[in-house]
């Protein structure tokens, strides 16, 4: 990574912390060791990439991608570690490079396993997130043996 490269995820980031309420401009203000304490990182490595010394590591990446909400993708991609051709998004079925289809979306359960949701809590997860999408959103295999 060049040294502008590293200066432009950092301003970046530093942008993403900010809005997501995170006070690291103010000495008292706390926000570096809020965010590495719910992060679960070293607030070593956040001040060493808000001072432009270092790009952080691959865990601590997708540490901070998580807590600020952001997909991993994205930050490998701002980071400079990836491209997007390394990192392409999944295209559905029939839509060719530079086809009109509409992007594929997920599945309830798709949703759940990225999401991380356990298996024997994704169930639940599908019949209260379904709620809030419209019938024919709420895409689902066959009931289980319950229902």
């Amino acid at each position: 990574m060049t040294a502008s490269g590293l200066e432009q995820f950092a301003t970046w980031i530093e942008d993403l912390i900010r809005r997501r309420g995170y006070d690291i401009d103010s000495p008292r203000g706390g926000g570096k060791s809020r965010l590495a304490d719910e992060a679960g990182v070293h607030r070593a490595a956040i001040t060493r990439l808000l001072q432009r010394q270092s790009m952080p590591d691959l865990e601590t990446t997708r540490r901070l991608a998580h807590v600020l909400d952001v997909p991993v993708r994205d930050m490998l991609i701002r980071s400079g570690r990836l491209t997007e051709e390394d990192l392409p998004l999944p295209q559905s079925p029939g839509s060719g490079a530079g086809g009109d289809a509409e992007q594929r979306r997920l599945t309830l359960e798709e949703a759940a396993a990225g999401l991380g949701v356990p298996p024997d809590q994704r169930e639940m997860f599908i019949r209260v997130a379904g709620q809030f999408l419209p019938p024919a959103t709420a895409r689902r295999r066959a009931p289980l043996a319950q229902d």
